[in-house]
Protein backbone atom coordinates (compact mmCIF):
# COMPACT_ATOMS: atom_id res chain seq x y z
CA UNK A 1 0.00 0.00 0.00
CA UNK A 2 1.55 3.60 -1.08
CA UNK A 3 1.48 6.09 1.86
CA UNK A 4 -0.02 9.57 1.44
CA UNK A 5 -2.26 12.42 2.31
CA UNK A 6 -6.33 11.95 1.28
CA UNK A 7 -7.23 15.11 -0.12
CA UNK A 8 -10.52 14.03 -1.60
CA UNK A 9 -13.20 11.33 -1.55
CA UNK A 10 -16.41 10.57 -3.73
CA UNK A 11 -18.83 7.69 -4.23
CA UNK A 12 -19.39 6.09 -7.50
CA UNK A 13 -22.95 5.12 -7.62
CA UNK A 14 -22.63 3.45 -11.01
CA UNK A 15 -20.71 0.55 -9.55
CA UNK A 16 -22.99 0.11 -6.56
CA UNK A 17 -25.99 0.21 -9.25
CA UNK A 18 -23.96 -2.97 -11.44
CA UNK A 19 -22.36 -4.64 -8.92
CA UNK A 20 -24.41 -4.41 -5.64
CA UNK A 21 -21.05 -2.94 -4.14
CA UNK A 22 -20.38 0.77 -2.49
CA UNK A 23 -17.61 1.91 -4.22
CA UNK A 24 -15.47 4.87 -2.43
CA UNK A 25 -12.97 6.74 -4.75
CA UNK A 26 -9.89 8.71 -2.92
CA UNK A 27 -7.90 11.63 -3.94
CA UNK A 28 -4.34 10.86 -2.68
CA UNK A 29 -0.96 13.29 -2.52
CA UNK A 30 2.11 11.21 -2.27
CA UNK A 31 5.91 12.00 -3.23
CA UNK A 32 6.92 10.10 -6.61
CA UNK A 33 9.10 6.85 -5.84
CA UNK A 34 12.45 7.19 -8.06
CA UNK A 35 12.79 4.16 -9.87
CA UNK A 36 15.19 2.24 -8.92
CA UNK A 37 18.63 1.35 -11.09
CA UNK A 38 18.76 -1.62 -13.12
CA UNK A 39 21.15 -2.82 -15.90
CA UNK A 40 20.32 -5.92 -18.22
CA UNK A 41 17.81 -6.77 -20.84
CA UNK A 42 14.36 -8.92 -20.85
CA UNK A 43 12.40 -9.95 -23.38
CA UNK A 44 8.73 -11.00 -23.63
CA UNK A 45 6.95 -13.23 -26.06
CA UNK A 46 2.87 -13.60 -25.64
CA UNK A 47 1.10 -16.83 -25.46
CA UNK A 48 -1.92 -18.72 -24.46
CA UNK A 49 -0.77 -21.54 -22.32
CA UNK A 50 1.79 -19.51 -20.60
CA UNK A 51 0.49 -15.67 -21.00
CA UNK A 52 4.50 -14.40 -20.68
CA UNK A 53 7.35 -16.19 -21.60
CA UNK A 54 10.94 -14.02 -20.58
CA UNK A 55 14.27 -14.77 -21.26
CA UNK A 56 14.48 -15.75 -17.84
CA UNK A 57 12.16 -18.50 -16.29
CA UNK A 58 11.68 -16.28 -13.18
CA UNK A 59 9.89 -13.20 -14.85
CA UNK A 60 7.32 -15.24 -16.42
CA UNK A 61 3.83 -14.51 -16.11
CA UNK A 62 1.45 -18.01 -16.03
CA UNK A 63 -1.53 -18.54 -17.41
CA UNK A 64 -3.78 -19.10 -14.17
CA UNK A 65 -7.61 -19.18 -15.59
CA UNK A 66 -9.20 -16.76 -12.80
CA UNK A 67 -12.74 -17.37 -15.11
CA UNK A 68 -12.20 -20.98 -15.68
CA UNK A 69 -12.01 -21.40 -12.02
CA UNK A 70 -15.48 -19.80 -11.48
CA UNK A 71 -17.19 -21.48 -14.16
CA UNK A 72 -19.26 -23.62 -12.83
CA UNK A 73 -20.49 -21.17 -10.25
CA UNK A 74 -21.10 -18.48 -13.38
CA UNK A 75 -23.01 -21.04 -14.99
CA UNK A 76 -25.08 -21.68 -12.04
CA UNK A 77 -26.28 -17.79 -11.89
CA UNK A 78 -26.41 -17.94 -15.75
CA UNK A 79 -29.41 -20.69 -15.57
CA UNK A 80 -30.67 -18.13 -12.48
CA UNK A 81 -30.66 -15.53 -15.24
CA UNK A 82 -32.37 -17.19 -17.84
CA UNK A 83 -35.36 -19.02 -15.85
CA UNK A 84 -35.99 -15.46 -14.84
CA UNK A 85 -36.08 -13.84 -17.60
CA UNK A 86 -39.76 -13.13 -18.85
CA UNK A 87 -38.99 -13.25 -22.38
CA UNK A 88 -40.70 -10.10 -23.67
CA UNK A 89 -39.65 -6.49 -24.35
CA UNK A 90 -40.97 -4.62 -21.35
CA UNK A 91 -38.91 -4.41 -17.54
CA UNK A 92 -37.65 -7.47 -16.34
CA UNK A 93 -38.39 -8.43 -13.21
CA UNK A 94 -36.07 -7.76 -9.31
CA UNK A 95 -35.32 -11.38 -9.75
CA UNK A 96 -33.84 -11.74 -12.67
CA UNK A 97 -31.71 -8.19 -12.11
CA UNK A 98 -30.23 -9.72 -9.06
CA UNK A 99 -28.86 -13.05 -11.13
CA UNK A 100 -28.28 -10.16 -13.64
CA UNK A 101 -25.80 -8.53 -11.29
CA UNK A 102 -24.49 -12.05 -9.38
CA UNK A 103 -23.31 -13.06 -12.67
CA UNK A 104 -21.36 -9.84 -14.08
CA UNK A 105 -19.60 -9.69 -10.35
CA UNK A 106 -18.31 -12.93 -11.12
CA UNK A 107 -16.61 -11.74 -14.17
CA UNK A 108 -15.76 -8.44 -12.51
CA UNK A 109 -14.17 -10.61 -9.61
CA UNK A 110 -11.99 -12.56 -12.65
CA UNK A 111 -10.86 -9.68 -14.49
CA UNK A 112 -9.84 -8.34 -11.68
CA UNK A 113 -7.36 -11.47 -10.04
CA UNK A 114 -6.42 -11.38 -13.82
CA UNK A 115 -5.53 -7.26 -13.83
CA UNK A 116 -4.07 -7.41 -10.10
CA UNK A 117 -1.29 -10.27 -11.19
CA UNK A 118 -0.59 -8.29 -14.44
CA UNK A 119 0.49 -5.32 -12.24
CA UNK A 120 2.45 -7.19 -9.44
CA UNK A 121 4.41 -9.05 -12.50
CA UNK A 122 5.07 -5.73 -14.71
CA UNK A 123 6.23 -4.05 -11.60
CA UNK A 124 8.46 -7.05 -10.97
CA UNK A 125 10.02 -6.87 -14.57
CA UNK A 126 10.67 -3.19 -14.77
CA UNK A 127 12.41 -2.74 -11.08
CA UNK A 128 14.66 -5.58 -12.59
CA UNK A 129 15.72 -4.57 -16.09
CA UNK A 130 17.30 -1.52 -17.91
CA UNK A 131 15.82 -2.76 -21.80
CA UNK A 132 12.47 -4.25 -22.04
CA UNK A 133 11.85 -5.40 -25.07
CA UNK A 134 8.35 -6.37 -25.80
CA UNK A 135 6.67 -8.28 -28.51
CA UNK A 136 4.45 -6.00 -30.37
CA UNK A 137 1.96 -8.56 -30.39
CA UNK A 138 -2.00 -7.55 -31.23
CA UNK A 139 -4.12 -10.48 -29.76
CA UNK A 140 -7.49 -9.99 -32.27
CA UNK A 141 -7.29 -12.51 -34.43
CA UNK A 142 -7.12 -15.39 -31.47
CA UNK A 143 -10.94 -13.82 -30.95
CA UNK A 144 -11.73 -15.69 -34.43
CA UNK A 145 -9.86 -19.17 -32.65
CA UNK A 146 -11.06 -21.72 -30.89
CA UNK A 147 -8.47 -20.41 -28.24
CA UNK A 148 -11.04 -17.05 -28.17
CA UNK A 149 -11.64 -17.86 -24.42
CA UNK A 150 -8.54 -18.55 -23.09
CA UNK A 151 -6.85 -15.51 -24.26
CA UNK A 152 -9.52 -13.31 -23.04
CA UNK A 153 -9.24 -15.29 -19.95
CA UNK A 154 -5.65 -14.26 -19.78
CA UNK A 155 -6.00 -10.18 -20.93
CA UNK A 156 -2.54 -10.33 -22.85
CA UNK A 157 -3.37 -6.63 -24.24
CA UNK A 158 -3.57 -5.26 -20.70
CA UNK A 159 -0.88 -6.89 -19.58
CA UNK A 160 1.00 -5.97 -22.27
CA UNK A 161 -0.50 -2.39 -21.99
CA UNK A 162 0.65 -2.24 -18.25
CA UNK A 163 4.34 -3.58 -19.04
CA UNK A 164 5.14 -0.65 -21.25
CA UNK A 165 3.20 2.23 -19.16
CA UNK A 166 5.71 0.88 -15.98
CA UNK A 167 8.42 1.19 -18.22
CA UNK A 168 8.04 4.37 -19.80
CA UNK A 169 7.27 5.61 -16.31
CA UNK A 170 10.54 4.68 -14.83
CA UNK A 171 12.46 5.72 -17.22
CA UNK A 172 13.27 1.95 -19.05
CA UNK A 173 14.38 1.13 -22.84
CA UNK A 174 11.20 -0.23 -24.06
CA UNK A 175 11.59 -1.67 -27.52
CA UNK A 176 8.63 -3.10 -29.36
CA UNK A 177 9.95 -6.03 -31.47
CA UNK A 178 7.45 -6.90 -34.40
CA UNK A 179 6.61 -11.00 -34.15
CA UNK A 180 7.23 -11.76 -37.31
CA UNK A 181 9.96 -14.71 -37.66
CA UNK A 182 10.75 -14.50 -33.73
CA UNK A 183 9.26 -18.47 -33.57
CA UNK A 184 11.91 -19.69 -36.44
CA UNK A 185 14.48 -17.88 -35.55
CA UNK A 186 17.63 -19.03 -33.66
CA UNK A 187 18.50 -17.22 -30.60
CA UNK A 188 22.33 -18.29 -30.66
CA UNK A 189 22.71 -17.95 -33.82
CA UNK A 190 20.40 -16.42 -35.90
CA UNK A 191 19.10 -18.64 -38.50
CA UNK A 192 16.55 -18.95 -39.56
CA UNK A 193 14.95 -22.62 -39.10
CA UNK A 194 11.52 -24.20 -41.06
CA UNK A 195 7.86 -22.50 -39.79
CA UNK A 196 6.99 -24.32 -36.93
CA UNK A 197 3.85 -25.90 -36.46
CA UNK A 198 1.75 -24.81 -33.25
CA UNK A 199 1.79 -28.25 -31.70
CA UNK A 200 5.29 -28.02 -31.85
CA UNK A 201 7.07 -27.00 -28.25
CA UNK A 202 10.24 -26.93 -28.57
CA UNK A 203 12.69 -25.18 -31.26
CA UNK A 204 15.93 -27.03 -32.75
CA UNK A 205 18.24 -25.24 -34.88
CA UNK A 206 19.52 -27.19 -37.62
CA UNK A 207 22.83 -25.08 -38.01
CA UNK A 208 24.01 -25.04 -34.89
CA UNK A 209 22.33 -27.55 -32.59
CA UNK A 210 20.78 -24.82 -30.33
CA UNK A 211 17.82 -26.51 -28.12
CA UNK A 212 15.32 -24.66 -26.27
CA UNK A 213 11.76 -23.96 -25.78
CA UNK A 214 9.61 -22.38 -28.50
CA UNK A 215 8.46 -19.24 -26.21
CA UNK A 216 12.16 -19.07 -24.76
CA UNK A 217 14.20 -18.89 -27.91
CA UNK A 218 11.50 -16.04 -29.06
CA UNK A 219 11.62 -14.34 -26.28
CA UNK A 220 16.07 -14.74 -26.50
CA UNK A 221 15.09 -13.46 -30.53
CA UNK A 222 13.32 -10.62 -29.25
CA UNK A 223 16.19 -9.21 -26.35
CA UNK A 224 18.89 -9.99 -29.32
CA UNK A 225 16.94 -7.93 -31.63
CA UNK A 226 16.16 -5.03 -28.98
CA UNK A 227 20.16 -5.10 -28.05
CA UNK A 228 20.65 -4.19 -31.97
CA UNK A 229 18.88 -1.38 -31.77
CA UNK A 230 16.43 -2.79 -34.05
CA UNK A 231 12.35 -3.83 -33.68
CA UNK A 232 12.26 -6.30 -36.35
CA UNK A 233 14.19 -10.16 -36.98
CA UNK A 234 14.53 -8.75 -41.01
CA UNK A 235 16.81 -5.66 -39.46
CA UNK A 236 19.37 -8.21 -37.95
CA UNK A 237 21.44 -10.13 -40.05
CA UNK A 238 22.76 -13.90 -39.00
CA UNK A 239 26.58 -12.76 -39.79
CA UNK A 240 25.97 -9.56 -37.06
CA UNK A 241 25.63 -12.35 -34.39
CA UNK A 242 28.59 -14.61 -35.49
CA UNK A 243 32.34 -14.58 -34.33
CA UNK A 244 34.64 -12.13 -35.45
CA UNK A 245 36.62 -14.89 -37.16
CA UNK A 246 34.44 -16.45 -39.14
CA UNK A 247 33.09 -13.01 -40.31
CA UNK A 248 36.31 -12.21 -42.26
CA UNK A 249 36.45 -15.99 -43.16
CA UNK A 250 33.43 -15.25 -45.45
CA UNK A 251 34.85 -11.78 -46.72
CA UNK A 252 37.91 -13.56 -47.73
CA UNK A 253 36.04 -15.93 -49.55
Amino acid sequence: MVAGVAVGADVCPRHARQFGALVCLFVVRREVETAPVAEGGIGVDWGVSVTATATDAEFDLPYLGYRKRCAAELAKAQRRMARRHCGGRGPQSRGYQRAAREVAKLHKKAARQTQHDSRVWAKHVVAEHGLIAVEDFWPKFLAKSTMARKAADAAIGAAKRELIERGVRAGRRVVLVQPAYTSMTCSDCLARAKRLELRERTFRCSACGYVAGRDRNAARVILVVAERGHNSVEDVRQVDHLPRVVVRLWSEL
